[in-house]
Formats: C-alpha cells, structure tokens, sequence
C-alpha cells in the first residue's frame, strides 16, 4: 500500500513539473503597439493586425525602440476554414505592410515564415490568431500576456 502511495504521489509531481514547463513555452512577449512580438527574431519583430484585417510587421531593438527595416522579409500562411492562403509583405515606410488581407474569420492558424536577410533561411513562426479582446491586459488574444 505505501509503495502505490509512493508511486502515485510521484507521477502527481512528474505531471505537475510537466505542466509547469509547457506553460512557460507559451508566455506570449506582447509587443509596443498591441501586437505580439515573434519569438527568436533578430531585430524583434511584432506582428500586429489592423481594423482592416491587413497585417503590419514593425521591428524593435533590444530596448524595444522602433528600428527600420533592413533586408527582413515576411510571408504569412494562414490555414483558414476557407484553406489555405499565403499573404506576401511589401515595405511602406519603416515597417512591412501585408499586400493583401487575411482571410476573414478567428482562431485560425497562421505561419509567420521570417527572414532575416534575403539569403538567409526563413524561422517559421506559429500561433494562433484569436482577435477576441481579453478582459484581463484589454490586447486581441493572439498577444494577450496575461493569461487569463
């Protein structure tokens, strides 16, 4: 009896430890202008949907100090209900603006493929894009960093 006990208290644990780190791989860095800010992009890279349902990728330094763009570039995928569509990106001004919109309709998956330079090879990028507002931080949910 006490070796089941043991046994049992210690898979309780061996779950709790594994929850515990698939949380942290999820903590979302919300980005300047609302949106959410791409994991491992070098400069920073924040992916944020206008009212329009068009895209704008705008880059930070370190400080989080808006940067122009350089020889980044950005295609999005997205795997809507009504399939798939690839969005291509165009420099305006200092930032990267989507050519066209994303289809209509949330909580559809997207692919951000990034590139730091043109020869370089593109860091594929996935989320979720959930537009609802959280009640929590007041950001689209797809940059929520409060986790509510």
């Amino acid at each position: 009896m006490k070796t089941s006990l043991k046994i049992l208290t210690l898979a309780g644990v061996l779950c709790a430890g594994l929850l515990t780190l698939h949380g942290a791989d999820e903590k979302v860095l919300a980005g300047p202008k609302g949106g959410r800010l791409l994991e491992k992009t070098e400069p920073k890279a924040e992916f944020y949907l206008e009212k329009d349902h068009t895209a704008t990728i705008t880059f930070y330094d370190a400080a989080l100090k808006p940067v122009p763009v350089a020889g980044q570039s950005v295609t999005v995928i997205a795997d809507a209900k009504g399939g798939k569509a690839t969005v291509e990106f165009e420099k305006k001004g200092d930032v990267l603006v989507s050519k066209t919109k994303l289809p209509e309709g949330d909580g559809y998956n997207l692919v951000v493929q990034f590139r730091p330079s043109a020869d370089a090879k593109p860091q594929n990028l996935r989320f979720k894009l959930d537009t609802h507002i959280c009640g929590g931080c007041k950001r689209a949910e797809y940059a929520c960093n409060c986790h509510e």
